[in-house]
């Protein structure tokens, strides 16, 4: 999973056009990724201050406005890809330029049947 952070200070700092810019050029780069079967997957997130973060401590729900935690780069979207291992996986976080204006955290996605398997609880039929 390429879990892509920005931030939003170095993305105000862009001259006009230039944020339409790299989206262009990161949707080209997934659309082919994506007709060579790497990107599984992909989605932009909304803003981080539309967010709402919930918990719940001792038996009690709290939903709060915003991200998770105070952070200077914030979670924009992710790619799902298929690489044979983790080399591959950073080769290919490396071609998207939001590295330029954030982070690209490339980690990799359990095997959830597996886990279900291990801990007795197969996903049911209507399920899948």
């Amino acid at each position: 999973m390429l879990l892509i952070y920005t931030d939003p200070a170095l993305m105000a700092e862009l001259p006009p056009g230039q944020t339409d810019d790299l989206l262009r050029e990161c949707f080209d780069h997934v659309d082919a990724l994506r007709r060579q079967g790497v990107v599984l997957e992909s989605q932009m997130l909304g803003e981080a201050k539309a967010a709402k973060s919930l918990r719940t401590r001792q038996g009690r729900t709290h939903a709060t406005d915003g991200p998770f935690a105070e952070a200077k780069e914030v979670l924009g979207g992710f790619n799902l890809i298929e690489a044979a291992d983790m080399d591959e996986a950073l080769r290919i976080a490396a071609e998207l330029p939001w590295s330029a204006t954030g982070c690209i955290e490339v980690r990799p996605v359990e095997n959830l049947d597996a886990v279900r398997r291990r801990v007795g609880r197969t996903a049911s039929v209507a399920a899948r």
